[in-house]
């Protein structure tokens, strides 16, 4: 009774007596890896499934201009039957092989004769296809469409994260045609703190959305928005008390300390 890999051999071996050009057939492989064989299929899930199965025998047919079709016994289903799929073509760079529509496979009969009449009717019209698209691309397109850097803003606005959680600038660093902006997203000006301020009373949710909305708007007029932490605070002097901001109570005992 013949092995699995010797039915394989034989079936694509015969195949490839029979494809038109001239195509040779390896020996049978076993990938190592098990998504190896997954990842080289040019398919998009006709054939793709099945080859995920652990431990899958397949043979590689090279034909010509480089097509290489890849067989292989299918997993379930009716006995008897292979699966034939094209293989991603190599020497071609990423970008000019990702956006090509895959060929795709099919099942065949384990008759060679028929297997082949299927195999060129079906298979090998859009293989080709697909590989001359790939060669276009090579032509037009030699190197990846890397994205460019954007030009740089007439303009810089520089937002600050402080400590208290207000999110601002100070005014004189406030290009002019950015303040309206700050109002509209309900940045407040202080006259106190010299600054634009987005005040920590507001949600994370509504900071969000009123930064969001800051940004898209600057940019749109040509001004860059960054973001920075403040400064840490300098550290007091041992027996010195922290000045509490505007408007908090002092520390118990500083108010009668000070009557006196």
């Amino acid at each position: 009774m013949p092995t699995p890999h010797d039915e394989l051999s034989a079936f694509a071996t015969a195949l490839a007596d029979r494809l038109p050009g001239t195509w040779s057939s390896a020996s049978p492989q076993v990938d190592d890896d098990s998504c190896s064989l997954m990842r080289r299929v040019w398919d998009n899930g006709h054939i793709l499934w099945a080859a995920g199965y652990t431990s899958m025998l397949h043979i590689l047919l090279d034909g010509p201009d480089r097509q290489q079709l890849c067989v292989f016994k299918r997993p379930v289903g009716r006995g008897g039957e292979f699966l034939v799929t094209p293989m991603t073509p190599t020497g071609f760079r990423v970008h000019q092989v990702a956006h090509v529509e895959e060929p795709n496979g099919i099942v065949v009969p384990g008759d060679p004769l028929r297997a082949a009449v299927d195999v060129a009717r079906r298979v090998l019209p859009r293989y080709q296809a697909a590989m001359e698209t790939v060669r276009h691309n090579a032509r037009v397109q030699p190197e990846p469409p890397h994205r460019k850097p954007a030009p740089e803003p007439a303009q810089t606005l520089t937002l600050v994260w402080y400590p208290d959680g207000v999110v601002g600038a100070p005014y004189k660093s406030v290009p002019e045609d950015a303040r309206e902006v700050l109002y509209i997203c309900s940045f407040q000006y202080r006259p106190n703190e010299a600054a634009f301020a987005l005040p920590a009373s507001y949600s994370r949710a509504e900071r969000a959305l009123f930064l969001h909305a800051v940004v898209r708007l600057l940019t749109a007029r040509d001004i860059g928005v960054n973001f920075r932490h403040a400064a840490p605070p300098a550290p007091q002097p041992p027996g010195c008390s922290p000045v509490p901001a505007p408007g908090a109570r002092p520390p118990a005992g500083t108010a009668s300390a000070v009557r006196r």
